[in-house]
């Protein structure tokens, strides 16, 4: 028999539903499985799936289920979080943590106790922060887990260099690196459109020419207009979820950027962060060194301090 491509959702609010919602609209899965304590919102997320499946050109399997039933799953997303604690004046993703690490450290020892054994992508904030401790209390092996990290951060990023210089977002290559918070760097040395990289067509062009640090502070206050609105962000998250799910079912080996765990790449260590990584059917299987001129690294260990930091936070951090 076939096996079927079966995904496990936990936490069913504004993000977890998108994310079910696009996974199973772009027929990336066969089967969803739908976690959440609120038993009467993961129910009512359930039946309006399984009412759009009836439009889909495709069959997709919507179950609500609990921790101990995912040890056949292949992919666990963690999209739990609250989204009162985000939508506050001080802008500060590390607010999250109070409700966050209390949840995950309740529900992994639960979930590996059911024999899960395959790969956790977690979405939930602090990212790099929650995706270390999932590490920890999970011991799956290195590059089973790991974050979307700055995979929303880099879209955002591609969008203000689409804005200035028309240039189609497929045709443009660059990512954001270092805490999926307000203290990211940008590696300019390694962006390029067309293969050409911005450091050579800037000399020439204006439309090439960036403001980098204001360019920088556009890309992180753009969370931020989102969530002034909505009090949380859904459809872009939801994309970089689907992709990073499409990728390893069809092992592409796509480079993209994730929060994952530092062994002495970029001379760092202890910690998960985002950074370029190649992601195939195996989770992460290596991660893309970039050659980074002195202040970009001089920036990217400045945003390792800072995790390194945010891990002593809360007192449930295993260490």
């Amino acid at each position: 028999m076939i096996k079927k491509r079966k995904v496990a959702i936990i936490g069913l609010g504004h993000v977890g539903a998108h994310c079910a919602y696009s996974l199973a609209l772009q027929g990336i899965v066969d089967e969803l499985v739908l976690v959440d304590k609120n038993e009467d919102k993961v129910t009512s997320e359930c039946q309006d799936l399984r009412d759009a499946v009836a439009n889909f050109p495709h069959t997709v399997e919507i179950s609500v289920g609990d921790y101990g039933d995912l040890g056949d799953v292949d992919i666990i997303v963690n999209a739990i979080g609250d989204v009162s604690i985000i939508a506050t004046p001080d802008k500060d993703r590390l607010r999250e943590m109070k409700f966050t690490i209390p949840q995950v450290t309740d529900y992994i020892p639960k979930i590996m106790a059911g024999g899960f054994h395959g790969i956790i992508v977690n979405i939930t904030n602090p990212c790099d922060v929650v995706t270390y401790q999932i590490a920890k209390l999970s011991g799956l092996p290195r590059g089973h887990v790991f974050g979307t990290g700055t995979g929303l951060d880099s879209a955002r990023l591609k969008n203000v260099l689409y804005q200035q210089t028309g240039i189609a977002h497929q045709s443009i290559y660059g990512c954001m690196m270092g805490e999926h918070g307000n203290s990211i760097m940008v590696p300019w040395s390694q962006i390029t459109f067309g293969g050409k990289k911005l450091t050579e067509l800037e000399k020439h062009d204006p439309r090439f020419q960036f403001d980098h640090e204001e360019a920088k502070n556009k890309v992180v206050q753009n969370a931020w207009v989102t969530v002034h609105g909505k009090h949380c962000t859904e459809y872009g998250i939801c994309s970089v979820l689907a992709r990073i799910v499409h990728v390893i079912y069809h092992d592409e080996k796509a480079i993209l950027p994730v929060s994952t765990q530092l062994c002495g790449e970029y001379g760092e260590e202890g910690l998960f962060i985002g950074v370029p990584a190649i992601v195939g059917s195996d989770g992460i299987v290596e991660i893309v060194e970039y050659s980074l001129p002195d202040d970009e690294k001089a920036a990217f260990h400045q945003c390792c301090e800072n995790v390194r930091h945010n891990l002593t936070l809360h007192p449930m951090i295993v260490h």
